[in-house]
């Protein structure tokens, strides 16, 4: 599981190593650190150099110390960088009060990803997209399909491509509000799939220490095996978890019922009363939902070496304006 205290950890020291003209070693780095305020001694140190190596952000040059690397570089500039930490999930709150999507009337919005691909591309791309909605590899079978030149949603598509609208898992956080029942997401992270059924967490990012989307994150890792779990029912899938007042679990579910009959379901699991949901810690007097990642869809088309560009949580959407594929 990926701690954000961690997290935090090694982006500091990447960018001291970053900003160092020359190779530094475990002794310099825990100086440096200790400097801006994180007790970390040379040992643990050298432990998070070993993850920064296995990662490809940094580089050893024997005794002499280690160098950022062009990736490490990339990791930094977009990353868990300390004054943007917080950012993603301010976002999805904001995302999550403007969902008004009502079960009952099918009128409101949603929360939308927004992937982008070139027009020659998008038939292959819908086909394995379909594919996979069969497969149950998404939260809806909706999707909302933006033409070049489109600004509708505030979203605007550039010349030669075609935008691909997918339900964000995230919409189960809005219908929960709207329905009365506070949420806070949890964590992101990679499924284990066996035999078509969730199997537990293998890895996870929390929402509130990380200053993109833990999806996103997953997906620049191109760690997800979504192709193999829907062709063998054996693969990584991407998964999120929420907590809720463990109050709130019978009206929850009720609710979430509801919503399956809508359309909006994927793997829904609620846990029991502060016990892990599939290795995803819970909180005390709190319950963990589980809801498979709406982006799985399009993760999949990138996995087929189609080239796509995807925003996870990016906007909202009407949801009678989208289609079925």
């Amino acid at each position: 599981m990926t701690d954000p205290n961690v997290e935090r950890k090694l982006v500091e020291i990447i960018r001291i190593i970053s900003e160092s003209e020359k190779p530094m070693g475990a002794r310099l780095i825990a100086d440096e650190m200790h400097n801006r305020g994180y007790a970390i001694g040379e040992r643990a140190v050298r432990y998070h150099l070993r993850i920064l190596d296995e990662r490809g952000f940094t580089e050893k040059h024997g005794y002499i110390g280690r160098t950022i690397t062009e990736r490490g570089k990339k990791e930094l500039s977009d990353a868990l960088i300390s004054d943007r930490l917080g950012f993603i999930i301010t976002k999805i709150e904001e995302l999550i009060y403007r969902t008004d999507y009502d079960l009952d009337t099918g009128e409101g919005n949603v929360i939308v990803n927004m992937s982008y691909i070139d027009k020659d591309d998008f038939d292959n791309a819908t086909d394995i997209i379909r594919y996979a909605i069969g497969h149950g590899a998404s939260i809806s079978p909706k999707v909302g399909i933006l033409e070049e030149g489109s600004s509708d949603h505030d979203i605007y598509v550039p010349e030669g491509k075609i935008a691909i609208a997918t339900v964000c898992s995230i919409t189960v956080d809005g219908l929960l509000l709207k329905n009365g029942i506070p949420t806070t997401p949890a964590f992101g992270g990679l499924m284990q799939m066996e035999n078509n059924r969730p199997e537990g967490f293998v890895d996870l990012i929390s929402y509130s220490g990380t200053s993109i989307d833990p999806i996103k994150i997953f997906m620049r890792r191109k760690a997800t095996s979504i192709l193999q779990a829907m062709d063998t029912g054996c693969g990584k899938m991407l998964a999120n978890m929420r907590e809720i007042p463990a109050s709130a679990a019978e009206n929850a579910a009720l609710l979430l019922q509801r919503a399956s009959e809508k359309d909006i379901s994927g793997h829904i699991c609620i846990g029991e009363p502060g016990m892990d949901v599939f290795y995803a810690p819970v909180q005390r007097g709190k319950v963990g939902i589980l809801v498979m990642a709406g982006i799985n869809a399009v993760a999949a088309v990138e996995e087929a070496g189609i080239r796509i560009e995807t925003h996870p949580v990016s906007s909202v959407m009407e949801y009678r304006k989208m289609e079925l594929l």
